[in-house]
């Protein structure tokens, strides 16, 4: 979704705590130039949580993949290799984050939380049995000193 001139979103709406990727087609692009870009962006109105990472060349524009935190807003803006910087006159770019809706947020009810709870213990317990009777059952055998003579021709016959 194209919410600026030249600039691409995956989706219409940047959602809390989701990851959206950005495309960019503007004058870095157009330019036809070979040189990196980077997009430099920050959440909320003070930019919290500066990042700046470089930005994959496609055919469909320069791309870039970011995880919108739970702030308000992403603000954003692009350099390129040559220290050039596209931020929109000065305004920078800058998109509204929507809160995660309530409805997409699983809460388990406690009545449907236990079974899976006693099915893990049930599970943890099967193991710590299965891992104390290999124990009991192989600790002798590694412990014991077999001196019998029938022990002592069988390793003289191995040498």
């Amino acid at each position: 979704m194209e919410l600026i001139k030249n600039i691409f979103f995956n989706t219409d709406k940047l959602i809390e705590n989701s990851v959206v990727k950005i495309s960019y087609t503007g004058k870095f692009f157009q330019d036809n130039s070979n040189t990196e870009l980077y997009i430099h962006y920050g959440f909320g109105l003070l930019w919290e949580n500066v990042n700046e990472i470089k930005m994959g060349k496609t055919e469909l524009g320069y791309q870039a993949l970011i995880y919108l935190n739970g702030q308000d807003s992403l603000n954003f803006c692009f350099k390129n290799g040559k220290g050039e910087w596209d931020n929109n006159e000065g305004k920078n770019y800058v998109f509204e984050i929507a809160p995660l809706p309530k409805d997409l947020i699983v809460v388990q009810e406690s009545s449907l939380a236990e079974p899976q709870k006693e099915h893990k213990i049930k599970q943890i317990w099967e193991k710590v049995k299965y891992s104390v009777v290999a124990a009991i059952k192989y600790l002798p055998k590694l412990f014991s000193f077999n001196t019998s003579s029938e022990a002592i021709e069988d390793e003289n016959s191995l040498r």
